[in-house]
C-alpha cells in the first residue's frame, strides 16, 4: 500500500462512520484529518513513499500539537486512541 492509498483508507474510515459516530469520535476524526492530509503532502514533497513515514509524521505532528497546548489531557487521550485504532483497522484490512 502506498501513502496515497493509506491516506484514502484512513479518511474513508473516518468519513464512513460520521452518521453513527459519537461527539468524541467526530472531534477526533476531524482533528486527525488535518494531520493526516498534511503529513501525506509533506511526505510527497520530500519523496517519502512509505506508510511508516506518514505514521511517523502524524505522530510527530500530534506530539507538537500537544506540546503547543492545542489539546487538553482528555482530548489528547481521545485523539491518540482514535489514531491508534484507526491505523490498526486500516493496516488490518491491507490487501
Amino acid at each position: 500500500m502506498d501513502i496515497f492509498e493509506f491516506e484514502r483508507r484512513l479518511l474513508t474510515d473516518i468519513d464512513s462512520n460520521i452518521a453513527s459516530a459519537t461527539d468524541d469520535q467526530l472531534f477526533a476524526g476531524g482533528y486527525l484529518r488535518g494531520h493526516i492530509t498534511l503529513s501525506v503532502a509533506q511526505c510527497e514533497i520530500e519523496g517519502r513513499t512509505h506508510v511508516r513515514d506518514v505514521k511517523a509524521r502524524v505522530n510527530n505532528s500530534l506530539n507538537q500539537a500537544i506540546l503547543n497546548g492545542e489539546l487538553n489531557s482528555e482530548d489528547q487521550t481521545l485523539v491518540e486512541s482514535f489514531w491508534t485504532e484507526l491505523v490498526a483497522k486500516v493496516e488490518q484490512t491491507r490487501a
